[in-house]
């Protein structure tokens, strides 16, 4: 066994393999980029070297960097995580003739599997069923259409080396092809170092189920069930979970041998993931080979009870599969919830900067966190957006959401803003629940985004409690405050109106009882009981017996309530003061037509435009990058450019103006 292993890689999955490795007793390596220096995993490891400027194509993409720091510290073998370097052939051979083991497939694995072009040929030519396309590299735009107009609209444009939804986009038409092309050209460039692109046709209604396999050096291949991943936004995984609720036994059986002849084809050693896109009917189509561990592969572990990185290290280390096929079972159901920087009320833009608060929820048997990130670490531009996983395991499907949802409600984040309540809202999606939903679901539910009053509350009397509570206790300590004057102490009425903006008014009485307050609104009496104090984020407790999670903060006169993937905006007042508050004029927002401002911070990348030039509604303005992936800024109306504000390689904060109109 290696006594010491180098992660080549950032975040949550360098702190993942950090984890495993200790728990084996074997030493661990980090490297790091200079924007990373107070990082998690730099913490975590026995030791840190640092490999450069804050870019990836500076910093974790450099394979000499990454050598040299395992010759400095001695490392045997490197464990490269999933993106950057993972599947990198080049890179994997390089460390072959290094001497330096590299914890993953052999390169000539890599080197077939892993670039998505040539593992379509060899699929073809093994048999495996594959989607219609064109599966050589596309010299240009012109090119692209091409080939779309041949195939036939839709067509998805993917770059050959890509992974994680960069690289990838959907065309319906010629101009969405030849746009489409250029954007997965600079994503793949920049993201892998590779920018060769190639066109599929796209399969409508398609769920996207994936197989789990591991290999060894002595031709051992096992197939450890499958993973779920169609809740999907812009190509981006959202949600998975294994098992499927659409696969039978007969389908899933088909599948994962059909995936285990693919891995033995190539010779495969180590952790590996076949994907498949599966029709209504069940029919199923090979799309490509992640010869890597995935973001995804917690759900897997829940419900075989291995350590997939622990396997991958035993094998690159010359150990044999200890497990049979027949040994691989299905233990209840996990789902996984990506825990994104980014704003669902504002488009799902990315979010940076300082995390004022971070605080999962607690680890448990059923609920687990994978993460680089802590509170009062920053999160930065370079790099992608997801700072967490948060995974839980049910007996079954219905009892994992519900897990998932009391752990989504108790995942408290500030500083920035992160994507939970929207995940909280899909967690009650009827159409997620049922199980019958493919990789359209987000963009069909969502065609205008997604705003949290969208979300109706099943239990609108909670939030009216709890709000009732939480003012109760405000005032209450307000008159507790000392220096008042004898006989003049403040006191305290029982009588309020809820005001939850755009629902209406409540009238309640709130009075203290023992453990919290009973609050009585329309007849009925909730007795909400909590040890929550002021200034807390989380508030746990019970109403009428039923334990809850919210989150609940205090801006001046409101009180935000967060539950369920519902952010209720409350206030809590007299009768009176409800009343004169009714009869106040609202300010009206300013006037920002004349203005492009930037939505998200960001790398300015190209201005599109000149000053004095005409531009008609829906042509591109600015392309702006931001967490490797590029943003393009279109004018939603016919302008007159008057000034441009801003310059290419500027770095952007949110709404600083980019451009002025006439």
């Amino acid at each position: 066994m290696f006594k010491k292993i180098l992660i080549a890689n950032r975040g949550e999955i360098a702190c993942r393999v950090i984890r495993s490795a200790q728990k084996m007793g074997i030493g661990t390596v980090a490297v790091y980029s200079e924007a990373d220096k107070d990082s998690l995993h730099v913490e975590l490891a026995d030791e840190a070297v640092c490999i450069g400027p804050a870019p990836s194509r500076e910093s974790y993409l450099v394979m000499d960097k990454i050598i040299a720091a395992c010759k400095e510290t001695g490392a045997e073998a490197v464990h490269p995580g999933y993106g950057f370097l993972s599947e990198n052939e080049a890179f994997s051979r390089r460390l072959e003739e290094e001497g330096i083991k590299f914890i993953g497939p052999r390169h000539y694995s890599v080197g077939k599997m892993g670039d998505k072009i040539e593992s379509k040929k060899l699929a073809q030519a093994a048999g495996v069923s594959t989607i219609p396309g064109h599966n050589e590299a596309i010299s240009g735009p012109d090119e692209a259409v091409k080939i779309a107009q041949k195939i036939g609209y839709p067509v998805m444009i993917k770059a050959s080396a890509g992974g994680g939804g960069k690289g990838l986009r959907v065309a319906y038409n010629d101009k969405e092809a030849h746009e489409g092309f250029a954007s997965c050209v600079n994503e793949a460039k920049n993201s892998f170092g590779d920018d060769r692109v190639f066109i599929e046709k796209f399969v409508e209604e398609p769920r996207h189920i994936e197989i789990q396999v591991l290999g060894d050096s002595f031709g051992n291949v096992l197939y450890l069930n499958e993973r779920e991943c169609s809740i999907q936004r812009r190509h981006q995984k959202v949600i998975e979970e294994a098992p499927s609720p659409f696969l039978d036994t007969e389908t899933r059986k088909k599948m994962g041998e059909q995936a285990v002849a693919l891995a033995k084809a190539v010779q495969y050693e180590s952790a590996g993931t076949v994907e498949f896109v599966v029709g209504k009917n069940r029919d199923f189509y090979f799309l490509e080979m992640n010869t890597r561990l995935q973001v995804e592969h917690p759900v897997t572990e829940y419900i075989t009870g291995l350590d997939l990185v622990e396997q991958m290290i035993r094998v690159a280390a010359g150990e044999k599969l200890s497990i049979r096929q027949e040994d691989v079972k299905i233990n209840g159901w996990a789902m996984e919830c990506r825990i994104n920087a980014e704003d669902p009320f504002r488009g799902f833009l990315p979010s940076t900067g300082r995390l004022t608060w971070f605080k999962p929820p607690l680890a448990s048997e059923t609920v687990r966190v994978d993460t680089g990130v802590y509170e009062g670490g920053e999160i930065s531009m370079f790099y992608d957006s997801m700072i967490a996983k948060l995974i839980v395991h049910g007996k079954d499907r219905a009892e994992a959401i519900q897990h998932m949802r009391n752990a989504l409600n108790a995942f408290v984040i500030r500083g920035i803003s992160a994507n939970i309540p929207f995940q909280a809202a899909l967690m009650q999606h009827p159409r997620f629940q049922s199980g019958n939903f493919n990789t359209g679901l987000i963009a069909e539910e969502y065609p205008q985004g997604f705003d949290a009053s969208m979300v109706p509350h099943d239990d609108p009397e909670l939030l009216i409690s709890v709000a009732a509570f939480v003012h109760r206790c405000w005032q209450d300590r307000a008159a507790k405050i000392s220096g008042q004057l004898p006989g003049h102490e403040r006191q305290v009425g029982s009588e309020w109106v809820v005001l939850r903006k755009g629902h209406g008014r409540y009238p309640v009485v709130a009075q203290p009882i023992a453990g919290g307050y009973a609050v009585e609104y329309e007849g009925r009496t909730y007795e909400v009981l909590s040890d929550w104090k002021l200034g807390e984020l989380l508030f746990n407790g019970t109403c009428n017996g039923k334990p809850f999670t919210l989150q609940v903060e205090r801006h001046r006169m409101v009180y935000q309530l967060f539950h369920w993937g519902t952010r209720a905006d409350m206030m809590v007042m007299s009768a009176r003061a409800a009343e004169l508050l009714a009869m106040m004029p609202e300010k009206a927002p300013p006037d920002l037509s004349r203005f492009l401002i930037s939505p998200m911070p960001g790398l300015l990348r190209e201005i599109a435009v000149e000053v004095g030039m005409e531009v008609k509604q829906g042509e591109k303005l600015v392309v702006i990058e931001a967490m490797k992936m590029e943003n393009i800024l279109r004018a939603e109306n016919d302008c007159k450019v008057k000034k441009i504000s801003a310059k290419v390689g500027d770095s952007l904060a949110v709404d600083e103006v980019i451009i002025e109109f006439e």
